[in-house]
């Protein structure tokens, strides 16, 4: 009769705390009375008024609730004149129902304005996540440890990138790089999301692969080594801010490559990627605190010296931290994050990707040798020679594609040219240029005429009646970009 058996444990278990005889009312909850009819002092014209407020000061800078409940007696007196100010609700009633009615709006304009578009356009307010790889979030942090580089023993900072899956709470990539990182570093992280993680010196039995369903021989057989106990697996979808190594074309261009999804955070939301933030807090606390070189949170909290206490080297920071990540990380017991489907129970990183394997499989799958080369960035190289020559005038010029600016870049090889005159010569670094036959300086520039440098303004340089150079003519510094 009461309906006990529509709810949940934890529902039930927060009523056995309630003191008997208060048993029957702390059972009624909001699906078995009678909705509230609303206030009597909101009327249609008060109500229209309070939407039409709210509609204006959406596009306004942001103001107080008395300066809203003035607007509000302003919009009734003008569109209904008869209507009686004192029924209009007083300052009390007015917040009381716009944070019914429209929460409480704490946030920043532009952020509110963001959320009524989303919600205008019927964008759901969270991405459900259910299984291992569905969604990785990344984020780079200023690495609060001072370090030695290898050549000159200075001490130096670094950038610590870290990608970490929303479903297990996995930390499967991280990557070390001094100042600050760059879009191939991203790049390369997310093929190492994909790669299972070798067996260093030094590690046991105990940091192996443990995942049951795959055994670790298999595993070791496909990969071409022993694993260690880390997942890996495709990702799906990737979450990052707006930082420039994340906003760059190359980065977007290598998650394209990858056939990845892109999904970037709002500005200044930390709360998009809540996961990765508490990493590097808990990265902070549990590790980073404890060694020497310690920079702190801020400069408020920084030693007297943290240059000089700094010892650990980057291949040093990078096998600690990747030791500690198998051996502290992936065991550590979540709590706030346990998963919904498992109230009481105790799950750590490992045991919610062994959970997963149980359910929906494993999907074996190590990206070829070559994506590495895909994913580096593509570059146009220029070199400047200087041409003594006297053999007869011949340029052959090789067409071929070589980055997004240019569809075409023109080789020179040979080019009969006065002894004081350099030229710039444009090298096709990838693919085998289309065989053209070759072609006079007269050919590429009709009318014995060869076009200024780049930069400079003039005449151009003719050719004389014996096929070089006249003299006195402007010089040139070559044909960089001469397109077909």
């Amino acid at each position: 009769m009461l309906g006990l058996c529509g709810l949940g444990l934890r529902t039930l278990q927060s009523l056995s705390t309630v003191p008997p005889q208060d048993l029957v009312l702390a059972c009624a909850d909001g699906r078995w009375v009678r909705r509230r009819v609303g206030r009597r002092s909101i009327t249609e014209e008060v109500r229209e008024a309070i939407f039409a407020v709210r509609k204006e000061c959406a596009g306004r800078s942001r103001i107080s609730m008395s300066a809203k409940h003035r607007l509000v007696h302003q919009y009734i007196s003008e569109k209904f004149p008869d209507f009686p100010p004192e029924k209009v609700p007083c300052w009390d009633t007015l917040a009381a129902v716009w944070a019914e009615w429209f929460g409480p709006e704490g946030g920043r304009q532009r952020y509110l304005r963001s959320a009524d578009a989303a919600a205008q356009a019927d964008v759901q307010a969270r991405v459900v996540v259910h299984r291992p790889g569905q969604v990785i979030a990344l984020d780079s942090t200023p690495l609060p440890v001072k370090l030695r580089e290898s050549v000159f023993g200075e001490a130096v900072s670094a950038t610590l990138t870290i990608g970490i899956d929303l479903f297990t709470h996995t930390v499967p990539v991280f990557r070390l790089t001094p100042k600050a990182d760059q879009s191939v570093d991203i790049a390369m992280l997310l093929r190492d999301v994909m790669l299972p993680l070798p067996m260093r010196e030094g590690w046991g039995e105990d940091m192996a692969w443990p995942y049951p369903g795959v055994p670790a021989e298999i595993v070791a057989e496909f990969a071409g080594h022993d694993v260690a106990a880390l997942p890996f697996f495709t990702p799906e979808t990737v979450t990052t801010d707006h930082g420039s190594s994340y906003r760059n074309h190359e980065l977007v261009a290598a998650e394209r490559e990858l056939g990845r999804n892109i999904l970037p955070a709002r500005v200044l939301r930390p709360t998009d990627k809540y996961a990765v933030e508490r990493a590097f807090s808990a990265f902070k606390t549990l590790l980073f605190e404890h060694l020497l070189g310690f920079t702190g949170t801020d400069v408020a909290d920084r030693g007297t010296d943290p240059e000089a206490d700094a010892v650990l080297t980057f291949g040093q920071m990078e096998h600690l931290i990747a030791s500690w990540i198998v051996q502290v990380w992936q065991r550590r017991e979540l709590g706030e994050y346990a998963p919904a489907w498992g109230p009481g129970e105790r799950h750590s990183p490992n045991s919610l990707f062994a959970a997963a394997m149980q359910q929906g499989g494993f999907a074996l799958r190590v990206p070829e040798s070559e994506l590495y080369y895909r994913l580096l960035r593509k570059h146009i190289s220029s070199a400047r020679l200087s041409v003594r020559t006297s053999a007869p005038q011949v340029v052959r010029r090789h067409l071929g594609r070589a980055g997004p600016r240019s569809p075409y870049w023109v080789i020179l090889t040979e080019l009969d040219r006065h002894a004081s005159d350099l030229l710039d010569i444009c090298l096709q670094p990838t693919g085998t240029p289309e065989k053209v036959p070759s072609r006079s300086t007269r050919d590429l520039c009709p009318g014995r005429a060869i076009p200024a440098p780049c930069g400079q303004t003039g005449a151009p340089r003719q050719f004389g009646a014996s096929g070089g150079p006249q003299q006195g003519g402007p010089g040139i510094r070559g044909l960089r970009g001469v397109r077909k």
